[in-house]
């Protein structure tokens, strides 16, 4: 469904991403794993052609700080040069880190905003949905998102993201600074995202053990680069992934 090639992005001398290949197949849950600054974010935004429309805009003030090499494909389309808008209309949506909601805006009111692109006939049956994948917004739908919690946010992100219909969802370290029981809430709404709704999933995590069961295949990113790849059991089975990323020792078991 989605293949980056050769990807290398700089910011002025400094390599965010370095010669990183990938491919994401239809039905997959994919996982982007790496510490701060591994250039987890910087690929994301890349797929997602915000760092293109950062360079453009850049360019047009007579900078040119960043700068970019290699491709990305989407359902056999070579979108590299594709703006941000025109990927969302083919189904690439990105939910972004801290991804801003409309905060003096309602969960009903934030999710209509986002339904845009959808016929108006479509709007309330998308936003149904999103409150059965995630109910506590259902309960809340009402309230105001300033006055949401860090993990209703959250989910109210992730809402945002689904009403523009992804075909594949690219998921920017969403279980960041939440507590563990709204980590494996949120981690259960993922996999039905994917079963439920069929949507393809791409998602960055820098402590990804919540994530291990429910990703098909994951890639290890250090400095820009890719350190190691492999499905979920090829990853547990490496002692240096298992400790860095899962925090499983083999002592554990």
């Amino acid at each position: 469904m989605m293949q980056v090639d050769q990807l290398t992005v700089f910011f002025e001398n400094a390599i965010a991403v370095n010669e990183l290949s990938l491919r994401v197949g239809s039905g997959e849950i994919v996982g982007v794993i790496g510490p701060n600054s591994a250039g987890k974010s910087t690929l994301m935004n890349t797929i997602a052609g915000l760092m293109l429309d950062t360079k453009l805009k850049e360019e047009r003030r007579g900078g040119t700080r960043i700068t970019i090499f290699g491709q990305v494909f989407f359902q056999d389309e070579n979108i590299t040069d594709l703006r941000p808008d025109d990927r969302v209309k083919r189904g690439l949506v990105l939910c972004r880190e801290r991804h801003p909601v409309f905060r003096e805006s309602s969960v009903v009111e934030n999710l209509k905003i986002a339904g845009y692109l959808r016929k108006r006939s479509e709007i309330k049956p998308a936003m149904n949905s999103v409150y059965e994948m995630f109910p506590k917004l259902a309960e809340i739908r009402k309230r105001r998102a300033g006055l949401m919690s860090g993990g209703e946010q959250q989910m109210l992100a992730v809402g945002i993201a689904m009403m523009a219909n992804p075909r594949l969802l690219l998921l920017d370290e969403p279980l960041l600074g939440l507590s563990p029981l709204v980590q494996l809430a949120l981690v259960e709404s993922i996999e039905r995202i994917n079963k439920d709704a069929g949507v393809t999933i791409v998602v960055s995590e820098q402590f990804a053990r919540p994530l291990i069961p429910i990703i098909n295949r994951g890639y290890i990113l250090e400095n820009g680069m890719l350190a190691f790849e492999g499905d979920s059991k090829v990853l547990l089975d490496n002692p240096d992934v298992r400790s860095a990323y899962f925090g499983v020792d083999y002592e554990d078991e």
